[in-house]
């Protein structure tokens, strides 16, 4: 199905009619032009607008955690990804990732890779290996210093 046909039935669903409907449609063909084509031309997942470069002695992971992590695993208010993690351990484990002691590098490619409940998966096209194998390497290395394993 094109995009203009798809916004026409968008469009007749929400019952938009007249020059509302070519809004939806000129949109639809905008939108369709600009359309990425291939993985290269997609830009890599961050949620910032700036470059964060490690802090002196921190692992690269820690640059790419804060670039493509923290704004939900993050600390202070509205970080979705902790305050469920604070309800489900409920004091038991930490709720911040950077300070648990038992998260396994693979445990961490794995849930990213698929996703755990209302945690998106994430492709290798928004997060690549080398990025996510950093990520695993900064939340797991707590956990080889404690001999910890994953829940």
């Amino acid at each position: 199905m094109t995009p203009g046909r798809f916004a026409a039935r968008v469009a007749a669903l929400l019952g938009i009619t007249g020059a509302a409907a070519l809004l939806v449609l000129a949109a639809a063909g905008s939108a369709h032009a600009g359309r990425v084509t291939s993985d290269a031309e997609r830009p890599p997942i961050s949620w910032t607008w700036t470059t964060i470069a490690p802090a002196a002695g921190e692992p690269r992971g820690y640059a790419e955690f804060q670039r493509a992590c923290s704004v939900c695993h993050g600390s202070g208010p509205g970080k979705p990804g902790t305050r469920a993690l604070r309800a489900k351990y409920a004091g038991k484990l930490p709720a911040l990732l950077e300070q648990r002691t038992d998260l396994a590098p693979d445990y961490v490619r794995y849930i990213v890779r698929h996703g755990v409940t209302v945690m998106p998966p994430f492709r290798k096209t928004e997060l690549s290996d080398a990025d996510l194998d950093a990520i695993a390497a900064y939340l797991g290395r707590k956990q080889a210093a404690h001999g910890r394993t994953a829940p």
